[in-house]
């Protein structure tokens, strides 16, 4: 029975994500600058422009696709760069996210997901093959509000602060169990051969593709 439904949500993933699955990594770079823009320029978003001005690093996902009938899959693709101390981003790394849930549940939903790295300790999770949240790689939600009151811990002291945002809204979405894993083949694409997410993250952002990205990402920095 579990098989078989296992199978019907992976029909019901095949079947709503369309063009969202296998994007190409310009077309993810450019997706990105709109969620960024659409995300981080809502007028309750001052805490979060607080983290991103202090950001390690980003991990933006498009659209995160949950699909199921009782048992649940999530999938989406994503990238990640990081910034040294004067400000300046290297990659992007492809990566994918992928989870299972279980429990009441039915249908489709597609929502955008950023992470925000606070720390070298958040960086490390997206260095390897795979990483599970949750178990070594713990991620918080991510404060909205006034920078001042809206900490979801009192001295903004996690790792990685995650914002989801669907049809326009806030969204809450439970990450734990998730997996982010290299994406080879997007990193080959973008790239032009095989690389490390060490070598990735460690080489300047400053191809024609990323450039409207990076812009974005000092336009939302410089902002508040």
């Amino acid at each position: 029975m579990r098989i078989l439904m296992s199978f019907v949500v992976m029909c019901c993933l095949l079947s709503f994500t369309g063009s969202v699955l296998a994007a190409s990594p310009s077309e993810r770079i450019q997706d990105s600058v709109a969620i960024l823009q659409e995300m981080f320029r809502q007028p309750d978003m001052e805490a979060g422009l607080t983290l991103l001005q202090k950001a390690k690093g980003v991990a933006i996902f498009p659209a995160v696709i949950k699909a199921g009938v009782m048992i649940g899959g999530r999938y989406g693709e994503g990238l990640v760069l990081v910034r040294d101390e004067r400000g300046r981003w290297y990659g992007p790394h492809f990566v994918k996210i992928k989870g299972v849930s279980y429990g009441l549940q039915f249908g489709a939903q597609s929502t955008a997901l950023v992470m925000v790295i606070t720390n070298a300790n958040g960086l490390k999770g997206f260095t390897g093959d795979k990483v599970t949240i949750g178990g070594e790689l713990a991620v918080a939600a991510g404060p909205v509000g006034r920078s001042g009151s809206a900490a979801t811990d009192s001295k903004l002291q996690a790792a990685i602060y995650s914002y989801s945002l669907s049809k326009g809204a806030f969204a809450g979405i439970s990450l734990e169990g998730s997996i982010i894993e290299v994406d080879e083949k997007a990193n080959a694409e973008y790239w032009g051969k095989e690389i490390s997410p060490e070598k990735a993250l460690a080489s300047k952002a400053s191809s024609r593709e990323i450039k409207p990205l990076i812009i974005e990402l000092q336009n939302l920095i410089t902002s508040k």
